[in-house]
């Protein structure tokens, strides 16, 4: 019973009574054969908010009811709504991740008592386990922007470098993307690499701090647009307007700073394709017992610059 109330409590702290379309039946228990739940990152990053409507809309049109949570980047927390998930008899989980270590058992046990997984924009360690991983291509989306930051630094000057969550695998291979180009070119000089947790106050705050001992500062390269709006507010703040941003995410308010100038660059991640694509591959699943398609799949991102800009609309091309 106090199981039961914790998780009952977590699901109306995180999201309110809105946060899923109700069946017929009303309240947050939906029935499970047409039940899809949707567990993300936290919605203040845009990113985040866009894959879980996005998964959410396609779900409707496809039938399903849908339960639309959020971990909050929290392991534990995540294990608590995959037992929601489980204890609704949920017909498919989409997952964007808390860890690509710590999510591997909690999704073997949702496998375990019946409940597929497809995950999104995260993978995890380990393989067989969910039967979708649908990812953007990071190192090549990493490669795509540190080519567009070498030229735009004109092959050398001072740079620092942001990187997200340690313990999420895509800010690993965006840093290894970004420094397998940067490390051609001897006159371009990381003078810092600090994580900031992909949050945009963590970023704004330390690239403050960065400043304070180093002003000589050409670049920075940032592995989400979050922490590209922070460091961009803080050098707008220090006066240095003419220090190149480049971003990843390719996230609406990113998007308008390249219009503005006020940020060079961004590498688009398709998070609008990635999540519908997810909830076709559940259907499909749900329905066939297959979805005819490898696990793990690799979608290429797309460079944004004050040339391209107007093509992109809500992660994703017009």
């Amino acid at each position: 019973m106090k199981r039961l109330i914790i998780l009952m409590m977590t699901i109306i702290a995180t999201h309110g009574v809105g946060a899923c379309n109700k069946s017929k039946g009303g309240g947050a228990r939906q029935e499970g054969h047409k039940l899809i739940v949707i567990i993300t990152p936290p919605h203040d990053n845009p990113f985040f908010k866009a894959e879980a409507e996005t998964a959410a809309a396609k779900a409707k049109v496809l039938g399903y009811d849908t339960l639309v949570l959020s971990h909050e980047d929290d392991a534990n927390r995540q294990d608590q709504l995959v037992d929601t998930a489980i204890g609704n008899r949920a017909r498919a989980i989409i997952l964007d991740n808390a860890g690509a270590d710590a999510t591997v058992a909690t999704v073997r046990r949702a496998r375990e008592a019946g409940v597929p997984s497809f995950l999104m924009d995260r993978e995890i360690n380990g393989t067989g386990i969910a039967v979708a991983q649908i990812i953007s291509n990071n190192y090549q989306g990493a490669t795509l922007g540190a080519q567009e930051f070498v030229r735009l630094m004109g092959e050398r000057g001072n740079y620092v470098e942001f990187l997200g969550k340690e313990s999420d695998t895509n800010a690993v291979i965006r840093t290894k993307g970004f420094n397998d180009v940067l490390s051609k070119y001897p006159e371009m000089k990381c003078i810092a690499r600090v994580s900031a947790n992909w949050s945009q106050t963590e970023a704004f705050q330390k690239m403050e701090t960065i400043l304070q001992a180093n002003r000589s500062i050409d670049g920075v390269i940032a592995g989400n647009d979050t922490m590209a709006l922070g460091v961009a507010a803080a050098l707008k703040g220090a006066g240095l307007k003419k220090t190149i941003v480049v971003g990843f995410d390719g996230s609406p308010d990113v998007i308008a700073a390249v219009k503005a100038g006020e940020i060079r660059a961004t590498v688009l991640q398709p998070a609008s394709r990635i999540a519908s694509m997810a909830v076709e591959q559940a259907d499909t699943y749900i329905r066939r017992g297959s979805t005819g398609l490898p696990e793990k799949q690799l979608i290429d991102c797309l460079l944004v610059t004050p040339e391209n800009a107007d093509k992109f609309g809500l992660f994703e091309l017009k």
